[in-house]
């Protein structure tokens, strides 16, 4: 009767612990919901830039870093009176063109015989750290520019807001105060890096 009744508070305590993580997992699911609804809304009003180089050889990075800043002095003219991401895009998309052409002048200026391409994409981007502000994991519209094969490591900023100019970018004309908060919070390191992998397993899976 002994070991029916040790055996009955094992099978107690095991039904206790189950309730108490389903009731964990519920809660964390329902808060990952909502995460990722804000992080949805995020990315919908970012646009981002990424410069993609030819390789890692130390002439290749070098070149990247020359075409970033061509790019950067470009946008930061074009995008001085842009108040949307769409607006943003827009004005990228009519300028294609010439920006791809000054970027092909820093490789022609240093006798690199590789093809500068650019187009505005929806890619895949992990989180993202700028100073006092991250941004989730995710797909985002961008503007990129590859150089050559574009097999090197990249480089990529936030073209609107326009923080590739400056660090300081103001959100505060496309997130409200809870997505600025977010983006903003130290507390939520953890649930950024949840989300990172739960994006990047949908990413894989999208692509399949």
């Amino acid at each position: 009767m002994k070991f029916i009744s040790n055996k009955n508070s094992v099978n107690t305590l095991k039904i206790a612990v189950k309730s108490v993580l389903c009731g964990f997992l519920i809660c964390f699911a329902i808060s990952m919901t909502e995460f990722d609804a804000q992080s949805q809304n995020i990315s919908d009003e970012i646009f981002r830039l990424h410069i993609m180089a030819n390789s890692d050889s130390v002439r290749d990075q070098s070149i990247k870093l020359k075409v970033r800043d061509r790019v950067q002095q470009i946008c930061s003219s074009l995008f001085s009176s842009c108040k949307t991401k769409e607006q943003a895009e827009s004005i990228a998309c009519e300028n294609m063109e010439y920006i791809v052409s000054e970027a092909q002048k820093i490789l022609n200026e240093n006798n690199i015989n590789e093809n500068v391409n650019g187009e505005i994409v929806n890619m895949y981007f992990t989180n993202r750290t700028y100073d006092d502000f991250t941004l989730p994991a995710g797909n985002y519209d961008a503007l990129r520019i590859t150089i050559g094969s574009g097999n090197g490591h990249n480089w990529w900023c936030v073209m609107f807001p326009p923080m590739c100019v400056s660090a300081c970018a103001d959100f505060s004309d496309v997130l409200d105060e809870n997505q600025i908060d977010m983006i903003k919070s130290d507390n939520i390191e953890y649930k950024f890096k949840v989300y990172e992998v739960y994006e990047n397993l949908i990413s894989k899976i999208e692509k399949r």
